[in-house]
């Protein structure tokens, strides 16, 4: 089955935007079909993301890159897969998602052609990127879906996967349950030629990013920046417009990347949720991603989308 000009990676993305670039078909059309089902798992050319609970096992790739799929002689020789989601085909053939048991852990750890990789440090170090990095994170968002709700959220039962994984169903009382994604603004908010950057207490120490939040029930994505940005900063926000987006396996987010104009410019910084905020220039902006602040300010890494809304910010 060819790949469809929806399911490929966005022309208007940048290249090296992490988690985003997935060439893969999902095949909604046919998941539904155990016949498609069967033929692909039986197909010679399937391939497996494998993981133990939210970090990635990835092979030696050559380079210093690392590839997330397996086939099948290779994915047996690590042992039993303990949960399987299809997740589409790309031009080689059936992809898939599974679990393997805590249990081979130490093997993997001792082979020197395997890694166990939590998805945010290799795509900061760039040892997985583009569609590879795009596909583990999908596989990762769809398998702690499944781990998360194996009981239904209507009456309380036992769930059963059904679809290829695309679904759950409630025996008892016949709920369906869907995998979901999270919708999360993430906005650099400006003010003529200054930004509104924040620090999280868990952020690494001299790095500064853009401001975001969940988006809430009843909400408009206008509404939470502007929610958000008076909630965490004390500032007062007017035109929004959209910029880019991302898709976030940390579990499950879809990260809308947005631009905001402050209308006004007193900080008021929320200290449960921000360590500091404070207004930055674009040559500010310009240093930090080059990584060439004199007070030893930095931008997010480039898997970031919060990096790329401050390099839009620093080329205009």
């Amino acid at each position: 089955m060819a790949d469809r000009p929806s399911d490929r990676h966005a022309p208007d993305s940048p290249a090296d935007l992490g988690y985003a670039g997935l060439a893969l078909d999902r095949c909604g059309e046919a998941r539904e079909d155990a016949g498609f089902l069967a033929a692909a798992e039986a197909d010679p050319a399937a391939r497996t993301a494998l993981f133990i609970g939210a970090r990635a096992v990835l092979r030696a790739a050559g380079g210093g890159a690392l590839d997330p799929l397996f086939d099948r002689a290779q994915a047996e020789a690590l042992g039993p897969v303990e949960r399987s989601v299809f997740l589409g085909r790309d031009a080689t053939g059936p992809v898939f998602a599974a679990h393997l048991d805590d249990g081979v852990e130490t093997a993997i750890g001792r082979a020197d052609n395997l890694a166990l990789e939590d998805l945010r440090a290799v795509a900061t170090d760039g040892r997985l990127s583009g569609p590879a990095l795009a596909l583990a994170g999908y596989a990762k968002s769809m398998l702690l879906w499944h781990e998360r709700h194996g009981f239904c959220a209507n009456c309380g039962a036992r769930t059963a996967m059904r679809g290829g994984g695309w679904k759950r169903e409630c025996p008892a009382c016949g709920a369906l349950h869907f995998p979901r994604t999270d919708p999360v603004v993430i906005m650099l908010v400006t003010r003529g030629d200054r930004c509104l950057l924040g620090r999280q207490p868990r952020f690494a120490p001299g790095m500064w990013s853009c401001l975001a939040g969940f988006v809430e029930p009843g909400e408009t994505i206008e509404a939470a920046v502007r929610r958000e940005t008076r909630e965490e900063a004390g500032v007062t926000v007017g035109r929004v417009a959209y910029a880019l987006s991302q898709p976030w396996p940390f579990p499950s987010q879809l990260m809308l990347g947005l631009t905001a104009e402050a209308l006004t410019e007193e900080i008021t910084p929320d200290l449960e949720e921000l360590e500091d905020a404070r207004w930055f220039t674009r040559d500010d902006v310009r240093q930090m991603l080059a990584g060439r602040h004199p007070a030893g300010w930095f931008a997010p890494p480039p898997a970031a989308i919060a990096h790329h809304l401050l390099r839009l910010f620093a080329q205009t």
